[in-house]
């Protein structure tokens, strides 16, 4: 008897009123939002303009939902085309059944379109959204648990998941929570990627790159703990040596690119830091206008500040000639023994003539 299990939803859909509410689809939608947001802060961060994430997952998003969609489709096509199965069911896309490796690369081609009509480079834009879209698939496979899906092997652990739909073959018991193992590892991938991009100061599509490398080495160890039918090649399933392939490509891109490109991109989005520029805040502006405003007032030509405090200095010094005349009149006073004013009007001309003709006027009242 199982002492503890983590119990699974009697069912994953409500229904408000006409409409049905999914689990499934709520998780996939909340993982989105927490990709596009963190997604939107590294963007910030390294430079590039607000709402240009959002903007590029318009196209990368239904992108990502019709390829997973897809690789689910062909690689699981007994579910929807063998006898007694309605192909029609390959279009429920809300009653599960997302491959993330057809999402990645149909979803890169979208980004691919998004980021080309805003003119930024394509792998700066995949390093910013990296461990986002880790989040978002920690988060989107709890969908699987609303589901009752793609769960692991028997087991009697304190954490097993409890099964008990009986649904397409389904046998009620507890199994590994393979959905909880992958979640738990991508959440690990997404610290990884950040911690290494800050430690390492990845670019050029580095830091996506080691974000599919590590998603890729925890998918082959939870994919071979999984019992849900697939295709076996040489004893293992499709999915494990997806995984294996993708892992080796991304290690092998990591390499080269290190080689080929090192360092980061120096700009992600062209004409970002003018954008800026022109909304400086407020506060900044007054200030520049009243130092312009104080220069003006001060005698400049230009209101340059610097030349406000120029002419400032400049009013404050004082008059050497006027220093070196007093100075020069003291020397004189010593030297004489006299306290001639250097600037006594009987010096002038005009007075001396006006002394002479004086005393020729007393010389003639005498005679």
């Amino acid at each position: 008897m199982e002492l503890a299990f983590i119990p699974s939803p009697s069912r994953g859909v409500l229904h408000l009123g006409p409409i049905p509410l999914r689990g499934y689809a709520f998780c996939i939608i909340i993982g989105v939002f927490v990709a596009v947001w963190l997604g939107n802060r590294r963007w910030i961060a390294r430079g590039g303009r607000p709402g240009t994430v959002a903007d590029i997952a318009v196209w990368a998003v239904p992108f990502g939902l019709i390829g997973g969609r897809l690789y689910h489709v062909i690689t699981d096509y007994q579910l929807y085309f063998s006898e007694g199965r309605d192909w029609v069911d390959a279009f429920k896309i809300w009653e599960g059944g997302l491959g993330i490796w057809g999402a990645i690369a149909f979803g890169a081609v979208g980004a691919w379109i998004g980021a080309r009509r805003r003119g930024v480079p394509m792998p700066a834009y995949a390093d910013a959204v990296a461990p986002g879209i880790a989040l978002a698939q920690a988060i989107g496979r709890w969908g699987n648990w609303f589901n009752q899906e793609l769960y692991g092997k028997a087991t009697d652990l304190p954490w097993a998941v409890e099964i008990t739909s009986t649904a397409d073959g389904r046998v009620p018991g507890t199994y590994h929570p393979t959905f909880l193992y992958e979640s738990l590892w991508c959440i690990g991938v997404a610290l990884l990627v950040i911690w290494a991009d800050r430690r390492f100061t990845l670019g050029h599509g580095r830091t996506f790159a080691l974000y599919v490398a590590a998603y890729c080495a925890g998918r082959f160890w939870i994919e071979y703990l999984r019992v849900d039918d697939a295709h076996h090649i040489l004893g293992l399933r499709l999915n494990n040596w997806t995984a294996l392939v993708v892992f080796l490509l991304a290690v092998l891109y990591i390499v080269l690119s290190a080689r080929k490109r090192p360092g980061r991109e120096a700009v992600v989005e062209p004409g970002a830091e003018t954008a800026a520029g022109d909304a400086a805040p407020e506060g900044e502006k007054e200030a520049k206008e009243d130092a312009e405003a104080v220069g003006a007032e001060a005698g400049t030509d230009d209101g340059d500040p610097a030349n406000a405090a120029d002419t400032a200095r400049k009013s404050d010094a004082p008059d050497l000639t006027k220093a070196s005349g007093t100075t020069k009149a003291a020397d004189t006073t010593e030297a004489t023994g006299t306290t001639e004013d250097p600037h006594d009007p009987a010096d002038t001309p005009d007075a001396k003539d006006a002394e002479a003709v004086k005393d020729g006027a007393d010389s003639a009242k005498k005679g």
